[in-house]
């Protein structure tokens, strides 16, 4: 079979493990080109990895004839113009989430990608492919729970990752905590609950680190959505979780309900010592959601080779998008915001 040529651009945490997915993990596909503006980056994997073609600038990898797809995991900001670049040059296209950082720009990007019909574009909301993820959502529309009417999504970074994210933040690469981090249960919530935000009211704030003040962000911060048809969401997001990385979702429906996530466990493991017995909990994104990326990129090959569209769609980035900002909107006026979509 085929193998789809991938030039991946974005070699952080994150672009680094997908591009590592690519190169080992996925069959049919083939990491032929890496980018980063850090030469030494795409020097190293060049020399460990056996890549092919190493680049340090963008437009230069877009003229690589070779290549059948364009994977972006490049910080937030340079989002939607390399989409729209790749997408114009004839590449198909994945892109990392948040789709862009500002709501005129994403829609902008939306009107370019449904330009170009032909080529495959998904958006990297990788919770979707999750197995317990996707196991809740087939229980929901086998009815379950009944007719789900509210969700409750808790994402919690732990405080260790606090000196990354502030560097992060700092390069004004985030878009704030609600596009960030809560824009992935912005995403789950109209997934599950097949409906869509009409008004938001945010509170938060920053209570451990000054320092986040700062940089014009909040630490904590928690929203309540109304949606379509009177159904409801209430959503945590934080970056200073003292025991791990905490992600939980609950979706409660007319006749029953379904809990994500409740005690982030690491695994089944149980230790007894001297402490008593405790279980460890999931250090970070890329532990708890290690399969989920690999499932997603794997699934964006499979759409290139069939010929067929993925289910995350780029509607489903802009509208998550225009959620987080009605949240930033509530959050800084103290006012309930209603949501145009």
């Amino acid at each position: 079979m085929k193998k789809v040529k991938i030039g991946i651009v974005g070699l952080g945490r994150l672009g680094k493990k997908h591009a590592e997915n690519i190169a080992y993990k996925i069959p049919n596909a083939q990491l032929l080109a890496v980018c980063s503006i850090v030469k030494e980056e795409v020097e190293q994997i060049q020399r460990d990895w056996d890549i092919k073609y190493v680049y340090t600038n963008f437009d230069d990898m877009l003229k690589n004839k070779e290549l059948d797809a364009i994977f972006i995991a490049s910080p937030s900001n340079f989002h939607c113009e390399q989409i729209a670049k790749a997408l114009e040059a004839g590449f198909h296209v994945f892109s990392e989430k948040p789709l862009g950082l500002y709501v005129d720009e994403v829609k902008s990007v939306q009107k370019i990608v449904n330009e170009h019909n032909n080529q495959i574009f998904m958006l990297g909301f990788m919770r979707r492919y999750d197995k317990s993820y996707a196991y809740a959502k087939q229980k929901i529309e086998e009815g379950i729970i009944g007719e789900p009417i509210l969700i409750r999504c808790y994402g919690i970074d732990p405080a260790s990752a606090m000196e990354g994210f502030i560097k992060f933040a700092k390069s004004n690469y985030s878009g704030g905590l609600f596009l960030d981090m809560a824009i992935h249960d912005f995403d789950l919530a109209r997934w599950f609950l097949n409906s869509e935000a009409i008004k938001v009211w945010a509170i938060g704030g920053v209570y451990a680190h000054p320092v986040i003040k700062e940089i014009n962000d909040i630490e904590t911060g928690a929203a309540l959505i109304q949606f379509e048809n009177n159904k409801m969401g209430i959503f945590v997001s934080g970056r200073n979780s003292a025991h791990g990385y905490h992600v939980e979702t609950e979706i409660i429906g007319t006749n029953g309900a379904i809990r994500i996530g409740s005690v982030p466990e690491k695994n089944l493991v149980e230790i007894f010592d001297s402490d008593g017995t405790r279980k460890e909990c999931v250090g970070g994104f890329l532990e708890r959601f290690e399969q989920a990326y690999l499932n997603e990129v794997e699934e964006f090959v499979d759409c290139i080779i069939q010929n067929r569209k993925p289910s995350v769609k780029v509607e489903d980035g802009v509208k998550s998008t225009i959620i987080a900002y009605a949240c930033k909107k509530s959050f800084e006026t103290g006012e309930l915001v209603n949501i145009d979509q």
